[in-house]
């Protein structure tokens, strides 16, 4: 008795849409945080700080379990 094996191929991380959505959240995030934007308020430059790592973490997180799968 043999089992079906299946292989996946793992498209490179800048082909995937998810690359796309996370560096242009990081660089809201990063234009938030530095002051650009017109409310240049502590909390705008916080939130700033906070979407950018977390839009790094997500796609770090995301391409590793695709990696781990495949």
């Amino acid at each position: 008795m043999t089992e079906a094996t299946t292989t996946t191929t793992v498209k490179p991380g800048h082909q995937t849409t998810e690359f796309y959505l996370s560096v242009l959240v990081a660089l809201l995030g990063a234009f938030m945080a530095s002051g650009l934007v017109a409310d240049g308020s502590t909390a705008m430059r916080i939130a700033g700080m906070a979407m950018a790592t977390l839009a790094s973490l997500g796609y770090t997180a995301s391409r590793a379990s695709v990696k781990k799968a495949a």
